[in-house]
């Protein structure tokens, strides 16, 4: 993948981004010494990019959260590493945007920045398997709210449409269809198709840029 300076990723709750992000940030490393993930979800106190800090550590990856990530506490602060992102145009950065449109309201503090750079990409990461969003037309919903309070606008699709474990080789395939439909509807590509690596071999060839991500062992949104 030809990442750009700073890659966000939203989408509802459950979508599975944090996954995502920790792969990525895994792989950016492999291409740009200076890489930092961030965690920008200020509300929800359950920060899952701390679960894979040892990962991080080991491989000189930065890791960018609240100070309150991962303990009882819920309070709303942005830290001030976070400006790093933006201050910092020599660093590569992968975020992890809160699920919906209240955990965007973080990314509103440094939307305007980044798009005066312009140099990100911002992925709807969508889930087909999901309740709340089992049709084009309930992602699109999503992604408009997230767009309005991150006062950022997508630029593609990443499908991480799976069941968990019981995700097999025909989940995939059928979901294909569904981000397609998203595709239509939000006028933005679907520029990868995310897997379980274990998953990846019975679906190359099947699936154009497939993604294969080692899952954390945790579930993550």
């Amino acid at each position: 993948m030809n990442y750009k300076r700073i890659t966000l990723l939203a989408g509802h709750y459950g979508s599975g981004k944090t996954n995502i992000a920790v792969n990525m940030a895994l792989e950016l490393k492999k291409l740009h010494e200076n890489t930092a993930i961030a965690d920008l979800d200020i509300v929800n106190p359950y920060f899952r990019t701390l679960d894979s800090k040892d990962a991080f550590d080991e491989a000189g990856i930065r890791l960018i959260v609240s100070p309150y990530a991962n303990s009882s506490l819920d309070i709303p602060a942005l830290p001030q590493d976070m400006y790093a992102i933006v201050d910092d145009t020599s660093m590569y950065s992968i975020i992890d945007v809160g699920g919906d449109d209240r955990g965007a309201l973080a990314l509103g503090r440094l939307s305007r920045m980044i798009s005066d750079e312009n140099n990100y990409d911002m992925f709807l990461v969508i889930n087909q398997y999901r309740p709340l969003t089992p049709d084009a037309a309930s992602v699109k919903e999503v992604m408009d709210e997230i767009e309005e309070a991150g006062r950022l606008k997508f630029t593609g699709i990443i499908n991480n449409s799976n069941l968990g474990a019981e995700t097999d080789e025909t989940c995939v395939l059928n979901s294909l269809h569904f981000a397609q439909e998203v595709s239509e509807l939000t006028k933005l590509p679907v520029v990868l198709t995310s897997v379980d690596e274990k998953l990846a071999p019975k679906l190359a060839g099947k699936i154009d840029n497939l993604f294969p991500m080692k899952l954390q062992k945790r579930p993550v949104d």
